[in-house]
């Protein structure tokens, strides 16, 4: 890495273990990961900074969903489905990334972000308690097609807040409490970085190296979110999904008004 100074890839490896934390308890690592390589990498073009983070993003998101699936009560036939899927979507939106019109996406995006943070606040219970009722077919395909084909073909063609989307859906859509919702969203989160990925890394724009370093980081970072989740349960990730949702909308503001 001889045009990025040792300065630079300190600060980036701290944000990605920062990323990687965020990841692990709700989704939305992105939010701060690549601002910091569109900053951190100013010589190269924009399209190094996605390929990068999703290099990097995958390592952190795996190793999340290894611990989840190791000790939270996840239905992995399902979320391995809905991994498979969203490879593929995600693969197909990378494809589209090109032609989206960005100034018309994010304030819808920053709608619904609204939406979600006001339904979480006024539904104190959403997501914090088991659900009993049993889950039919019918909500199985809803989940596949809105997860494993929607929000995944979104994270290839913009990104932003995925994980949470993945969360909230699970948990409407499914009945899960926001913990096995997490879980379950780490699995399909590795599916959609993976099909972003193999799209920049077609195009060969991904810096390996840079990303492998970094990628240390964002395994720690995951490594101690997950466990930090798994110890404080659904409350927890409950308000920082918040926390998450709150900096989405301010930062999507910014791009859309102030940048």
């Amino acid at each position: 890495m001889p045009d990025i100074s040792l300065t630079t890839v300190v600060l980036l490896c701290l944000a990605a273990a920062l990323a990687g934390w965020i990841d692990a308890v709700v989704g939305g690592g992105g939010l701060l990961l690549l601002p910091a390589l569109l900053i951190g990498l100013p010589q190269h073009a924009p399209t190094y900074a996605l390929g990068t983070n999703k290099a990097v993003a995958i390592t952190g998101t795996s190793i999340a969903a290894l611990t989840y699936t190791r000790k939270a009560p996840v239905d992995l036939r399902l979320a391995v489905r809905l991994g498979g899927l969203a490879t593929l979507s995600a693969a197909g939106g990378a494809l589209f990334a090109s032609a989206v019109n960005k100034e018309v996406l994010q304030p819808l995006i920053m709608v619904v972000l609204l939406g979600v943070a006001a339904f979480v606040v006024w539904k104190p219970r959403f997501g914090t308690t088991v659900d009993d009722r049993a889950v039919t077919r019918r909500r199985r395909w809803l989940a596949l097609a809105v997860a494993g084909v929607g929000i995944a073909f979104y994270d290839g063609l913009i990104g932003p807040g995925t994980g949470t989307f993945l969360v909230i859906s699970l948990v409407a859509i499914l009945h899960l409490d926001m913990l096995t919702a997490s879980a379950t969203a780490k699995v399909v989160n590795v599916g959609t970085n993976l099909g972003a990925l193999l799209g920049f890394a077609a195009q060969g724009t991904v810096l390996w190296k840079l990303a492998a370093v970094m990628a240390l980081f964002n395994m720690a970072g995951g490594w101690i979110g997950a466990h930090m989740a798994l110890r404080r349960g659904s409350g927890f990730v409950r308000a920082i999904l918040l926390v998450v949702v709150t900096a989405l909308v301010v930062r999507l503001g910014y791009d859309q008004w102030w940048s």
